[in-house]
């Protein structure tokens, strides 16, 4: 394996627990193109050389010794800077949590996935407290988009996008609160997946919104999506979400192909206010499996209104202290959404709560008649660096507010996603959703690793000189 950088986690591992080559030289070669290519992508704030050679090493031994040494044996991934990370401070994007404490331990994810064989390298660049769409951040400048420098990445796991599309690491993880898997995954060319709401700890993770938060990963494979998720799945009581977690293996059945599986293209909302190639994307996916009926999920407008109430008003809780003592070291475009969020009348909250069970009930339905349903992930592809407008359906919109209109109704009640990459033609990429009922990850990631084998859906690495 002489190029590293087009190597899935799975190649990667299956090449460490062979003897083909160490992991060592895997990480090593890792941390050089990290050093060589990252500062033109921005992707890292924080670079583990010392901690992921001594845990190679560590591999390495465990190998010789002829232990197990796990699924994911040698691979590196990186993690977006709200993990909690032992040594370093935990980030979440933000100058005034460079001021923190650092961690005393990793968080649950980080060690599951280290306890699964992969190694930590490093921490992401992400959107200010999670609060953005573009990849863009103030302190520590914008991951740039892989595959057009000159493009966004997209938020605010801006940094775990890019890190994967730029061939730096196989696997990264990521927060989803409103889209901020499924965006990145969509600008940047990636496999993402937001499991559904509870599935993952969060133990460890800075909270942007705690009834919306998501955590999960992004790669360029979708066999590595199902690696990562099934290392990293379980009950744990450090968690703050209190769900009755199972353990669902969905790897072993990843090829089983779409069988009888019922697929619908969401029509209505999900049809409308976007570019045409935003919906062609869709279409293709659903002619490649054969769908021939339309969704309509319903009151997806007010979903998303609903969930713009709950994301500002419990930001903006969680942040007041912060912003009577240091507002003026917040990004202004984030302070200005907390401080909105802090005057929504507390009716005004109850009342979008209330619609979100009722919004939960009407959803849920639709999946009597079908298993998965397909909706794009962004209305456009990655906007230039600095856009602050875009038009869509002929109206003039702000784009950092804009980008999650497809994704906000769905994480609004916590489905899970698997988003895909589509490559339309020499452009950029465009993203789909599949999305499935409650705990059907399984499902999902069938219906995308079956997309990828027909050749439908793929995740390239960008080309660097």
């Amino acid at each position: 394996m002489e190029d590293l950088s087009t190597a899935s986690a799975a190649e990667i591992a299956s090449a460490v627990s062979t003897k083909s080559v160490s992991a060592r030289s895997v990480v090593a070669s890792t941390l050089e193109r990290i050093a060589r290519i990252d500062g033109r992508v921005n992707s890292f704030t924080d670079v583990l050389s010392d901690r992921a050679l001594a845990r190679a090493d560590a591999v390495d031994a465990a190998r010789q010794r002829g232990q197990a040494i796990g699924p994911l044996a040698g691979v590196p991934f990186a993690v977006k800077n709200l993990f909690d990370v032992a040594g370093l401070p935990t980030r979440a994007g933000a100058k005034i949590n460079r001021d923190r404490v650092p961690a005393e331990r990793d968080a649950t994810l980080i060690a599951r996935l280290e306890a699964a064989g992969a190694i930590l390298v490093g921490a992401l660049n992400m959107g200010e407290f999670a609060y953005d769409f573009t990849g863009e951040n103030i302190h520590d400048g914008p991951t740039r988009n892989p595959h057009d420098l000159e493009h966004m990445s997209g938020g605010s796991s801006g940094g775990s996008g890019g890190a994967v599309a730029a061939g730096l690491v196989p696997l990264t993880l990521g927060s989803d609160t409103n889209g901020s898997i499924r965006v990145p995954s969509a600008f940047c060319g990636c496999f993402g997946l937001k499991p559904t709401y509870g599935r993952l700890s969060r133990a460890g993770s800075f909270p942007f919104v705690g009834s919306l938060d998501h955590l999960g990963p992004i790669a360029r494979s979708v066999t590595d999506l199902a690696l990562a998720y099934d290392a990293m799945q379980g009950p744990d009581p450090a968690d703050p979400v209190e769900t009755d977690r199972g353990i669902e293996a969905v790897r072993p059945t990843l090829d089983a192909g779409i069988g009888d599986l019922r697929v619908g293209v969401a029509g209505g909302y999900f049809a409308r206010g976007g570019d045409a190639e935003a919906f062609a994307a869709v279409q293709h996916l659903g002619h490649a499996l054969g769908c021939d009926r339309t969704v309509d999920i319903p009151e997806a407008a007010r979903a998303r209104a609903a969930a713009y109430l709950i994301t500002a008003a419990e930001g903006a809780t969680l942040h007041l202290d912060r912003l009577r003592s240091r507002a003026e070291d917040f990004d202004p475009a984030v302070r200005d959404r907390l401080i909105a969020g802090a005057m929504i009348p507390a009716p005004y909250l109850e009342r979008a709560q209330r619609f979100r069970r009722h919004y939960r009930t009407a959803v849920l339905d639709l999946f009597r008649d079908v298993d998965v349903i397909l909706a794009p992930s962004t209305p456009c592809r990655a906007p230039r660096l600095g856009q602050k407008t875009f038009v869509l359906d002929g109206v003039e919109l702000p784009v950092r507010a804009n980008i999650g209109v497809f994704t906000q109704p769905i994480s609004f009640i916590g489905l899970p996603v698997a988003a895909v990459p589509v490559w339309l033609d020499d452009g950029l990429p465009l993203g789909v959703q599949i999305i499935g009922a409650p705990w059907r990850e399984d499902v999902v990631l069938r219906i995308a690793r079956y997309l990828e084998k027909e050749g439908h859906v793929r995740a390239p690495v960008a080309a660097f000189a």
